[in-house]
């Protein structure tokens, strides 16, 4: 440690101590995804509840059609759902799929508020109309596919009095590319050790854009309002600060396309940061101002993870600031590297094994089978979270530009090329 603390000294130590704390507070939460804790919700009810399956599509033709097939057949009471497709300013086929696949398609038409938080609001105002009522909405993507028992599992959570539900939201082409493969460990990893562990604690998991259930009332009661670029994530703060948690169902499963090279890659993730600035800007503070003065840790924990672009960034900083001191003449910048400090680099070697071994292990645990292609995958995977640094600045700069950018779908599969990975795992 340099004897003058300048600047630099104290920026390292704050940005290294802040990327430790959230990082094992992240680690001791994630580790209840593991633990065999009992469900304690028990089943308030025993009622089939009737639900509205919403799938918003943007010239999807290629991919809509199994995806409203994968509804259709869905392993509960064929009078208890209806499928609708919101067919949002298309220019293709997708409405004329969609109803030969058997759904009931609406068409929109405005320019001017494009995205799906648009198109969803949009429909929910119709939906209040209808002569049919639900008790549930479920939102999907054009290019998902669902599992046969999704509904069983979300109508389980529903009967536990859970207004909001989030599924376990799977690949549907997990090897097609570095990429979707790196997709798919992260969701993988997010499913057991995000959503996972905050519905055994008791915390509010979050909504994933996609495979979600909401209660009608609930939606009449707070509405919707959710039209940035990460309508799931606004949604989710704006539940929390209702005194609404987001529950989890492991056996509620979706499939989503996952992109398959670095540009889409980059432009979906870019927009998905943009989003989380944008929330994180609005919603941060309140949610700390709650959590605080009503002692709800769901609220704070919320708050943590709308600081999620801000670790990454100071993760880049760390990482740059540690391999530019190697190079300098005398080896001192004035940077300090925390093992330094304690005078123990074993406990730095060990955060890294245990960062390397971590994803194969939830892989592992999840009883996926491992194939010899996922070796050079998951070293892209490090390349893929090295690049969320630039992408996250990227994303801070242009939080306030809401200009929604489509992700084209092509990849067409069919429920059959993915009983594959259903390896019947338990929780």
């Amino acid at each position: 440690m340099p004897n003058d603390i300048s600047f630099l000294t104290v920026l390292s130590i704050i940005l290294q101590v802040f990327s430790l704390s959230i990082g094992l507070y992240y680690f001791i939460v994630g580790i209840y995804g593991f633990l065999p804790v009992k469900d304690k919700h028990k089943q308030l009810t025993n009622k089939t509840h009737k639900f509205a399956l919403i799938v918003s599509a943007h010239n999807e033709e290629a991919v809509i059609g199994n995806m409203v097939e994968s509804l259709m057949e869905m392993d509960y009471d064929r009078d208890a759902f209806d499928v609708f497709v919101i067919a949002d300013n298309c220019t293709d086929k997708t409405a004329l799929r969609a109803k030969e696949a058997g759904a009931i398609v609406y068409e929109r038409e405005d320019k001017n508020k494009r995205g799906k938080g648009f198109a969803l609001e949009w429909f929910f105002e119709k939906l209040y109309k209808m002569e049919k009522q639900y008790d549930y909405i479920s939102v999907f993507d054009a290019d998902n596919l669902v599992d046969p028992g999704y509904l069983k599992a979300m109508n389980k959570r529903a009967n536990q009095g859970f207004k909001v539900v989030q599924g376990f939201l799977d690949s549907k082409n997990p090897y097609d590319s570095w990429i979707s493969a790196s997709y798919s460990f992260c969701f993988w990893c997010v499913n057991r050790t995000f959503q996972l562990s905050r519905y055994k604690l008791g915390l509010c998991c979050e909504l994933s854009g996609t495979g979600f259930i909401i209660a009608v009332d609930t939606l009449k009661k707070l509405g919707w309002g959710a039209t940035c670029l990460t309508e799931d994530m606004e949604f989710t703060m704006k539940l929390s600060l209702n005194d609404e948690k987001v529950a989890f169902a492991y056996d509620a499963k979706i499939y989503d396309e996952k992109p398959l090279t670095l540009v889409q890659s980059w432009r979906q993730r870019k927009r998905w940061m943009q989003g989380h600035w944008d929330v994180a800007t609005r919603y941060f503070f309140p949610l700390i101002k709650k959590g605080i003065k009503e002692r709800k840790l769901s609220c704070i924990d919320c708050a943590t993870y709308l600081v999620q672009p801000i670790r990454i960034i100071a993760l880049g900083i760390i990482t740059f600031f540690a391999y530019a001191q190697s190079f300098y003449p005398d080896g001192d910048i004035g940077f300090v590297q925390m093992s330094y400090l304690f005078d123990s680099p074993w406990i730095w070697n060990t955060i890294v094994i245990i960062q390397f071994l971590y994803t194969p292990f939830v892989i592992w645990y999840e009883r996926r089978e491992i194939k010899p292609i996922m070796i050079p995958y998951y070293l892209g995977y490090m390349v893929y979270n090295f690049t969320w640094i630039p992408i996250a600045i990227q994303g801070m700069v242009d939080k306030n530009k809401t200009e929604w950018s489509h992700t084209k779908h092509t990849r067409t599969i069919s429920m059959k090329d993915l009983n594959k990975l259903n390896d019947g795992s338990k929780v």
